[in-house]
Parts: structure tokens; sequence; C-alpha cells
């Protein structure tokens, strides 16, 4: 593997870093910049995959498809209730939203070319990461690790009606699987897929199996925002590294508490018809209880968490 350091927000930065880049067969896009608000985000985040193209096109000629990392925002999941379960097919929202942008560049794009693209639908991706603004792994196990060295029980911190309400995972491991399934197999070329375990769960019963697992007991949930109430336990977390004997790790690295508050605010179901994947022949399944405790066992064993 080769990496590369490049602004994708410099375009002519770009095209110099990239052209040598000329036997690329297949771009899996993922990148993504953060703005305060969404209408901020479209400008950015067009105009790196832009960029990204602009530099690779010219000079791989053997390019065979470009692979976009989108998510339930196409649905307008982020902005409130939305229809369930949302399906590729379904009707556009009222924009601004840039993967909707980013999919209407790529489909323009794609004209008359050789290449395809496909579109791919994750709901909360979960996987082992450090330093990632979108960890809900990260979120439920720190939060766990503090409570019990703070002797107290596991609530549920979201909104009241979160807590009863359909959700479902996308383990990075499946989503890597069907990520290279669409960018490989013909019959995905320029479709979009929902890409999700193939479970769904209501925190009302997941909770419990997550409290049992960092041997902890549950109470009634309490609504709290995890990045306020988080605020000051840098300290303690220090301690517990040390005490615990984990990876010295800076507190920004297993800070996700952002994220978690925007999960556990979703008072409305959220869940996406995966079925598309499944009939054109993507058949891996992910059971999402078994994948919360793997998860936590492996951070466990890296001593990331005591």
């Amino acid at each position: 593997m080769r990496h590369l350091s490049v602004d994708l927000l410099d375009r002519e930065g770009s095209r110099e870093k990239l052209a040598g880049l000329t036997q690329v067969t297949h771009v899996f896009y993922a990148a993504f910049q953060d703005r305060p608000t969404w209408a901020e985000l479209v400008a950015p985040n067009l105009a790196m995959l832009v960029n990204v193209l602009d530099a690779i096109e010219p000079v791989a000629s053997g390019l065979r498809h470009v692979s976009l990392m989108q998510g339930y925002k196409v649905y307008g999941a982020h902005l409130g209730p939305f229809k369930t379960p949302a399906r590729e097919d379904d009707p556009p929202h009222m924009p601004p939203e840039f993967n909707v942008d980013q999919q209407d560049f790529l489909e323009r794009r794609q004209q008359g070319r050789r290449w395809s693209w496909s579109a791919i639908r994750p709901s909360v991706v979960c996987g082992f990461a450090l330093g990632n603004p979108m960890n809900l792994t990260l979120v439920l196990a720190i939060y766990a690790a503090i409570s019990k060295e703070l002797g107290l029980p596991l609530r549920f911190p979201g909104k009241p009606g979160a807590y009863d309400k359909l959700l479902e995972m996308t383990d990075a491991g499946l989503l890597a699987q069907a990520t290279v399934w669409a960018a490989t197999d013909p019959r995905c070329a320029n479709q979009a897929f929902n890409i999700t375990n193939g479970d769904l769960f209501r925190w009302n019963e997941m909770w419990p199996k997550i409290a049992r697992f960092f041997e902890l007991e549950t109470a009634p949930p309490l609504q709290m925002s995890l990045e306020s109430v988080m605020a000051d336990k840098e300290p303690l977390w220090r301690s517990m590294v040390e005490r615990h004997g984990l990876r010295p790790l800076d507190w920004s690295e297993v800070s996700s508490w952002r994220f978690g508050d925007a999960v556990f605010s979703w008072d409305y179901d959220l869940i996406a018809d995966g079925s598309k994947a499944r009939r054109f022949g993507f058949h891996e399944y992910v059971e999402t209880e078994g994948m919360f405790l793997r998860l936590f066992a492996d951070l466990r064993a890296r001593k990331i968490i005591p």
C-alpha cells in the first residue's frame, strides 16, 4: 500500500500529487470536510470529489469504477422523522445536501465514460477507529468504563423517545465487503445501495446487554448531553489509563461525545430497506448484538478500555 497525503481542497495540488496514479482502476471516495451548517457542507465536499476526478481521470486510462460513500442524510434522516424504511428510489428532499450533489455530479460525469459509479449508504458505522468524530463504539465503551469507575449504573442518556425506537447499525467489515462488491460486480454499475447489518433493534433491549458486558447495572434513562457531562472527565480518564495500564491515548482520540448525543437524540425510527443489495447479490449479514460485544472485547484486548 502506498500512502499519499493530499489536500483535496487544493485543485492544483491534487492534480500534482495524484498525477502518478496512472494504474488506478477503482476510486473509493470517503473524504469528508465538516462545516457548521448543512449549506456550508456542500461546496467543500463537492469540490474535493471534483478535484479527485479531475486529477485521476486524465491519467488513469484504465479507470473502471468510482465508489461514493454516502449515508441516510440522502433520505433526510438528519432533519427529523423521515419515511421508513428508506429505499434507494425514494424521492429527494429539499436541499442543501452534499451527498446528493456528489451523486448528481458522478451521474453527469459518467455519461459517455467507460467507468461506472456506485453509492453506498450505511447506517451508523461501527468498527475500530481512534480519533474519529463519528465513532459510536467508543462512545458506548468509554461511557460505560467511566460509569463503572464512578460506581454508577449505565443510564441511557438520550431523549426519552429514543429508547424504544427502531435502529440498525452497519459493521465496518461488512461495509468494506459491500463496497468492494458493488465496485466489482457489473450488475451494480451506476446504482445506490443501502448497506446494513440486516437486523433491527431498540435501545431498550440492547442497553441491558451492553451493561452486562461491562458488569454494570442499569437505571432508568436520564437525558443528558454527553458532550457536556464528559467535558470535565479528562483527568479521571488519565488516572484510569495509568491505573489500568491502558494505552496512553489523548482524550480527544477516544472522545466522540457530540456524535453520541446525535445518535441518542433520534426519537424516531432510523431504518432503511436493504433488500436491493440482496436482490443484486450481496447476502452477507452481521448480528448487531454480537458486533457490539465483539468490538468491546477488541477494545479491551487492545488496552483501550479496562
